[in-house]
């Protein structure tokens, strides 16, 4: 019989890249650390709001000012893991402003 690989993902959304960064690299220490491999992390596209604004209503109509808020994502694949592997992501301590979806 052919082993059944199981295999999570986990995504990470954050609008700073340095603490995304981070959070990924202390991540894959951990899987790595419990026998399981990792893939990644894999920098997908950063997605990009802008916001134009008017400055004033009334004497400034013309005028705006433009904002931009930048999320920068990144992606892991976890294999070959083992119960040690889950129970060390799930009692993660992650820094403020980073989002984690794991997906199996």
């Amino acid at each position: 019989m052919a082993r059944v690989k199981q295999k999570i993902r986990v995504k990470l959304r954050s609008y700073d890249s340095r603490i995304i960064d981070k959070t990924a690299k202390k991540i894959i220490e951990i899987v790595e650390r419990s026998g399981a491999i990792a893939h990644g992390p894999v920098p997908l596209p950063t997605e990009t709001k802008k916001i134009s604004v008017i400055k004033s209503p009334h004497v400034h109509k013309e005028s705006f000012e433009q904002f931009e808020m930048r999320v920068h994502k990144r992606l892991i694949d976890i294999t070959d893991m083992n119960s040690k592997t889950i129970d060390d992501l799930t009692s993660l301590d992650l820094p403020a402003g980073v989002d984690i979806e794991i997906k199996q």
